[in-house]
């Protein structure tokens, strides 16, 4: 079979991790079988669309390398790709249905409508268009809203996650085709579009399930062949009781790319949302998804975001970065004051940083003394309150003494990361102290930090006139 599938969203709003979950399965599912991935947006909902939102969903796939065969921005044989640019299309089906006696012209006005729903709520029985069907309507004019004519059954279908699905015919209902204002709804231009689209797999959220048996009954009064179903769980918020909301902290896609989360990571991480291999494994490259994936291991309940360990499995693709491809990625992420500072000193910093990245936006929080000196304010904090447990033990003159005798025993080194390591490892025996003492002592006379990289390579970095001038200024703190 040829396999094609699409992403479809509308243009009201960010795209957010649900609707990148369903963009990447379906990706993976064509590149799998070396089929099509098309991108086609769902522009017919004027009045909730959003300026600029259609610029972010294609920013949002590129930048994570869901790259699209067919889409608006690149066209296809089965161009155009925007639902507002298809309406001829729709029309021609819609007349189709009109004249197998399956489609009418909707007479009732809102409040006609509304007073039915009242009258069904009132008797406790469930509203259903169908009942009040028009035995005469009138002629469509294309100014009134045009409804599908159901023909109810029972439904068995089979969904490549949810496995074999049910309903009786109580679910089927007369649904609009085309709005009153000449635009198609979802529930009738998306089967238009997969059919003539040549779409083989339809890839979609938990929300359309219900709507699934309506779709069943179009699929038949236009004569087409089903695309092979699959439906995706909700991703949870945090506590893993409701659907990830704006609330929950759901972030825009290009926000994380924004704080620095890489694309490989986010990839990896929105993949394992609901989805594994049958195996303990955490951690997947692009190629072993592509390998690996299979929609009947997608799991049937909600899958729960958990930020931390987003934040946990980008730090794991960070680590694994070489140098030179992390370093350019790193430039827009220096804090101001690295502006004066060459290539090569920026690299050793995120050499020594690079362990304990989560993202990259840490970095001026991380780095920010190797270009900028210490506050006094901040250096005389730390050793009046210091958060050491150990450091806590030691008198202002004994840290004083530590920090003239590191001064004394650095100043004739080379400053190679060996010979420093050497002097203040033998430091520490001459002095009969503990590393928590003397190494937390050093640490906030260079730094003004709570917590840095590697100390011997965050000397070795700063330099030896860097290192004994921020020492001996430390020093003269400890006096006043």
């Amino acid at each position: 079979m040829k396999v094609r599938t699409r992403f479809a969203p509308s243009p009201t709003g960010a795209l957010h991790v649900g609707g990148i979950r369903t963009a990447l399965f379906a990706w993976l599912v064509a590149r799998q079988a070396k089929g099509q991935f098309v991108l086609r947006l769902e522009d017919t909902d004027k009045k909730r669309e959003q300026a600029g939102a259609e610029e972010q969903i294609i920013n949002s796939l590129k930048v994570l390398g869901l790259q699209y065969d067919e889409g608006p921005d690149c066209g296809g044989q089965f161009a155009p790709y925007r639902q507002s640019e298809r309406l001829e299309s729709y029309k021609q089906w819609a007349q189709k249905l009109i004249d197998k006696g399956r489609a009418y012209a909707d007479p009732y006005t809102v409040e006609e409508v509304q007073k039915f729903r009242d009258e069904a709520q009132k008797a406790k029985k469930p509203f259903l268009y169908r009942n009040h069907r028009p035995t005469q309507p009138p002629k469509w004019n294309g100014k009134t809203p045009l409804r599908f004519q159901s023909e109810p059954k029972p439904y068995k279908w089979h969904d490549e996650v949810l496995g074999d699905l049910n309903t009786g015919p109580e679910v089927v209902d007369d649904f609009i085709l085309i709005k009153s204002d000449g635009y198609p709804t979802y529930n009738f231009s998306h089967i238009i579009d997969d059919a003539e689209m040549e779409i083989s797999h339809v890839i979609r959220g938990q929300e359309f399930i219900a709507s699934t048996p309506n779709y069943l009954n179009l699929y038949e009064a236009l004569g087409l062949e089903r695309p092979i179903l699959a439906t995706m769980p909700h991703i949870l918020g945090p506590e893993g009781k409701k659907k990830l909301s704006k609330r929950d902290g759901a972030k825009d896609v290009l926000d994380y790319i924004e704080a620095g989360y890489l694309p490989e990571a986010l990839v990896s991480f929105i993949s394992t949302l609901g989805w594994n291999d049958g195996t303990e494994q955490e951690i997947f490259t692009v190629e072993e998804l592509i390998d690996k994936f299979d929609l009947k291991k997608v799991q049937r309940s909600g899958a729960k975001f958990d930020e931390q360990r987003l934040e946990w499995t980008n730090g794991h693709f960070i680590r694994e970065m070489p140098l030179n491809k992390l370093s350019p990625i790193a430039e827009s992420f220096w804090p101001e004051a690295a502006e004066r500072f060459d290539e090569q000193y920026k690299k050793d910093v995120l050499s020594l940083v690079q362990e304990r990245l989560k993202f990259m936006a840490e970095l001026p929080q991380l780095t920010s003394f190797f270009f900028s000196e210490p506050k006094i304010s901040e250096v005389k904090e730390l050793f009046d309150n210091p958060t050491d447990r150990q450091l806590k033990s030691a008198s202002k003159l004994q840290i004083k003494a530590l920090l003239v005798e590191s001064a004394k025993v650095l100043e004739p080194s080379d400053f190679t990361e060996k010979d420093i390591t050497s002097r203040l490892n033998g430091l520490l025996e001459q002095l009969n102290t503990k590393p928590g003492i003397l190494f937390a002592a050093i640490r906030i006379a260079i730094t003004g930090s709570k917590s840095s990289p590697q100390l011997f390579g965050t000397l070795r970095v700063l330099g030896k006139d860097k290192s004994l001038e921020r020492l001996k200024r430390a020093i003269e703190t400890l006096r006043s």
